[in-house]
């Protein structure tokens, strides 16, 4: 469905499509979203599919893509991270993103990355596997600091052999698969081995294993259902706000939750939102068989589609029994807890934006702020940043930097029109949201600056505030200036305006100096090695992998650098005298 300026609004499917259509303009007891959507409707635009499965798939490939406002939107998150066993001779247990393959052992999805650094730290003190890239792998010349502090046996440099760091490695996957009895009992029957035969230091290692893994299991068990892997996903609306709880269960055990709240959810019941998750969520992503629902999809082929794209059988059970049932609840409960949290956040911030708004004499209506940063060091590599708070949260999709060129280096005033200019020239034009407050970090140089910009493009009913860090540059003693006043405003320290200033600020100088130190460490490294003469891609690249880094080529001997294949001894000296 389009509107009269041809953008998308809405995007459904159905199987009588006459049917469908007729029923949003002959009801006379539309809900008032949907009465404002077809209000809007300038014309419909039909594809025809072959099966409904493809209509389905159809549907949610163009709700991601278009981001009509009337649908369900959730965020889409690219991949979900898996705790990974390498391919390598001696394998490496790491984080990975992205679609697995076969050179490799995956075990997940996990919900978050902390749930993955979480269990990698706890199976590191249990199986002391190797975490280290290859290239640093290769290039050991003795054990580093995981060795010493017993996280790593060391067969970077011999200290383990591969038979038994095989041996490690096969364990720690038993135990990810959910055989995790099997390895207790093999380590106990060695403890036992090992105390029997007088060797205590060997048993007490097998006595912390054991100990280790326990706490592990405490951890993440939830049932007695050994192996299964499956998906629990409640939704529940409270008091305006919808919430999606996905609870992923691996080999029987609980590896975390994680809450959903979609966009374009008002007047959304969770029967609807639950059913626009499962589409967005699973299609073209692993699916486990079996996923446990708070309601039953209205849509009967969301089974069968999950099922034709994993090549397994897949069930969704909105009426489970047993411990299956307590899955649920639990999910239930995570989602209640998720919304009251948000709605107390919101809350809070209501309340910090309306105390900012009094303080400041600010329009009632205002409700977007933008807030700009420059970072460099002396002059170098100098990045700005905008941040934009709305709806009562940081918009972190809406976030820009700017890399700042053709100015003398250090001359903030010269950033700050550059940011600013290309920032809200767009937006003059059309090309995103108008902010209603704009804050500077700075003071009156910077203000100065922003006045004139917003005077040449035309912008010139936002307003603008100058946040300076006051003369002993604490917090809370930050001094607001505004255009055409002389003096500054100071609030108290403990005022919840100003605290909502300063989350702003903090979060556009945390966004600029993480831009800004990304930017100059690329540089730096350029300069360092692509610089010298001598020294092209493919011997930076072999310098690199054999010293495991930028650092580690810093710190090679001119000796040792002269062994790199293609690296001359007079080369070698080069770079050494280059990089100290």
């Amino acid at each position: 469905m389009h509107n009269a300026g041809d953008e998308v609004i809405y995007v459904g499917k159905a199987r009588d499509l006459k049917k469908r259509v007729s029923s949003y303009f002959q009801k006379t007891t539309l809900a008032p979203r949907t009465g404002l959507m077809v209000s809007q409707i300038a014309r419909i635009e039909t594809t025809v599919t072959r099966t409904e499965a493809e209509a389905l798939l159809l549907e949610n490939n163009l709700i991601k893509a278009l981001a009509p406002r009337y649908n369900v939107l959730f965020r889409d998150d690219k991949s979900y991270p898996y705790i990974m066993l390498s391919g390598h001779q001696f394998p490496r247990l790491g984080l990975f993103r992205g679609t697995p393959d076969k050179k490799n052992q995956y075990f997940g999805p996990f919900p978050n990355a902390g749930a993955v650094r979480e269990s990698i730290q706890l199976l590191q003190k249990v199986f002391r596997l190797r975490t280290c890239e290859n290239s640093v792998f290769s290039n050991r010349t003795r054990p580093c600091l995981l060795y010493q502090i017993k996280r790593c046996t060391g067969p970077c440099v011999g200290l383990i052999g591969e038979d038994a760091y095989r041996n490690d490695v096969k364990e720690a996957a038993q135990f990810l698969e959910g055989k995790e009895q099997q390895v207790l009992e093999r380590l106990e029957a060695a403890m036992q081995l090992a105390a029997d035969e007088l060797r205590y230091e060997e048993a007490k290692v097998f006595r912390d294993q054991i100990m280790a893994l326990r706490t592990i299991q405490e951890r993440q068990f939830v049932s007695g259902e050994s192996g299964l892997d499956a998906d629990v996903v409640a939704c529940v609306e409270e008091d305006g706000v919808v919430c999606v709880n996905l609870v992923m269960i691996r080999g029987g055990r609980h590896l975390g939750d994680k809450s959903f709240f979609p966009k374009n959810a008002e007047e959304c019941d969770a029967a609807t939102a639950l059913e626009a998750f499962l589409a967005q969520h699973y299609i073209g992503r692993s699916v486990p068989p079996l996923i446990i629902v708070s309601e039953k999809p209205g849509d009967d082929m969301m089974e069968a589609l999950l099922a034709e794209q994993s090549k397994h059988k897949v069930v969704i059970s909105a009426n489970p029994i047993g411990e299956r049932r307590m899955w649920l609840k639990m999910a239930t409960e995570n989602a209640k807890i998720a919304i009251s949290q948000r709605l107390s956040q919101q809350s809070t911030q209501e309340a910090r934006l309306l105390a900012l708004l009094q303080a400041l004499d600010l329009p009632e209506g205002t409700r977007r702020i933008e807030c700009f940063d420059i970072s460099h060091t002396m002059g170098e590599a100098t990045v700005a940043s905008c941040v934009v708070y709305d709806n009562f949260s940081m918009q972190k999709g809406e976030y820009r930097r700017y890399n700042i060129t053709g100015i003398t280096p250090g001359d903030d005033y010269a950033a700050m029109r550059d940011a600013l200019t290309r920032r809200y020239r767009k937006i003059a034009a059309g090309e995103g949201s108008v902010p209603d407050l704009v804050l500077i970090d700075g003071g009156k140089g910077q203000l100065t600056v922003a006045e004139e910009v917003m005077a040449e493009v035309g912008l010139n009913e936002v307003g603008l505030i100058g946040v300076a860090k006051g003369a002993a540059r604490i917090a809370g003693e930050e001094q607001l200036i505004f255009p055409g006043r002389e003096k500054a405003l100071q609030l108290a320290k403990d005022h919840i305006g100003l605290h909502l200033i300063q989350q702003i600020r903090d979060e556009a100088h945390r966004f600029a100096i993480t831009g800004h130190r990304a930017r100059r460490g690329k540089a730096r490294l350029h300069s360092s090695l692509e610089d010298i003469g001598g020294v092209g891609a493919k011997r930076r690249q072999k310098l690199l992998a054999r010293f495991g880094g930028f650092r580690g080529v810093q710190e090679a001997s001119v000796d040792e650098l002269a062994k790199v294949e293609g690296i001359s001894q007079t080369l070698a000296e080069k770079i050494y005298q280059e990089l100290h």
